[in-house]
């Protein structure tokens, strides 16, 4: 018997693709992370952070969580603080759908939105607010989910093992792409401990920085997160982020991701948010090299009830362009 709704969170299913993997050698598998509480994968880190606030005292009764987000992080925080009486306020670039918007507003949480186009260095940088913030309210927590080291500890601990343990070891590339990093790297971590083997694969979206970091060392100052899939790529290096966990990285767009996760819909009765199209986008491109038999295993990192004003929407795609398939 769970006593408290967060005692829910982690052990979320892995399921085979039925349809999707393009090659028969190949079986690629999803951990559905929207099993958790509050619809993602986010739960693991923000709970394993709070948790370790509030054994160090720097989260009292009665004090305020803040952080930036795109949504999911923002959801697990005003999810827990609901339960534990905290109050919370959430920072969000403006390009977070209306429906987590108002998810966060429905746990009780103050949102403040931000200029998506907002360069990093600037006061408006939904990051910047979320300091500003936290440095003006007494009794404040900032969750600091970018540069937190205990946000990749928090899957290297969870998600990382049950992966382990679901596919009996079996896991030979990991696919998952990165916005703090903290899934990527985490998981990767305790695969490759368990198999130095494990080939660990991300997808970055265009107009993200990442990319062209791992494959160079040096740090574009172009980046803009003004791509439309939400939670994925950034504008700026941040400490979760663990480049030699990671083995390569394939660029993706989002026509891509939207393609992809409408499909995993229609094809495998899977709704799930944009990064999990990436994820399977990328997982499939993965599967077309390869030439022995593998274990592919990547992540739904959300609920695609989360997006359904947006890229499940055909008005909305049509009306940025996007081809619907048939």
């Amino acid at each position: 018997m769970n006593h408290s709704i967060l005692q829910t969170v982690g052990n979320t299913p892995l399921v085979k693709l039925q349809k999707l993997s393009p090659n028969p050698l190949v079986d690629i598998y999803v951990k559905l992370e929207f099993f958790n509480p509050s619809g993602s994968i986010k739960d693991r880190i923000v709970r394993f952070i709070i948790d370790d606030a509030e054994k160090n005292g720097l989260l009292k009764p009665g004090g305020t969580i803040v952080e930036n987000t795109s949504g999911n992080t923002g959801a697990a925080a005003a999810m827990i603080g609901a339960i534990k009486g905290y109050k919370v306020i959430l920072t969000m670039p403006d390009k977070v759908s209306i429906e987590k918007q108002n998810a966060l507003k429905a746990f009780g949480a103050e949102i403040v939105v931000t200029p998506t186009s907002a360069a990093p260095d600037s006061p408006d940088h939904y990051v910047n607010t979320a300091i500003r913030i936290a440095n003006e309210t007494p009794n404040s927590f900032r969750i600091n989910q970018y540069d937190n080291p205990l946000n990749p500890l928090a899957h290297y601990h969870s998600t990382g093992p049950e992966i382990w343990r679901q596919t009996e070891g079996k896991v030979t590339h990991f696919v998952a792409s990165g916005s703090t990093g903290g899934t990527i790297s985490g998981i990767s971590k305790y695969l490759k401990e368990q198999n130095p083997e494990v080939f660990s694969f991300m997808p970055d979206p265009f107009g993200s920085i990442y990319y062209q970091y791992f494959k160079t060392g040096e740090i574009s100052h172009e980046g803009s997160c003004s791509y439309q899939v939400e939670g994925v790529g950034e504008d700026h290096i941040n400490k979760a982020m663990d480049f030699k966990m990671v083995n390569d990285m394939i660029q993706f767009n989002d026509d891509n991701a939207f393609t992809v996760a409408r499909r995993l819909a229609r094809e495998e009765g899977i709704i799930g948010g944009g990064t999990g199209g990436a994820n399977v986008w990328a997982a499939m491109e993965l599967a077309k090299t390869l030439t022995k038999p593998a274990t592919i295993v990547t992540i739904i990192p959300d609920n695609g009830a989360k997006y359904l004003s947006k890229f499940y929407n055909d008005e909305w795609m049509k009306a940025n362009g996007y081809k619907i398939a048939p």
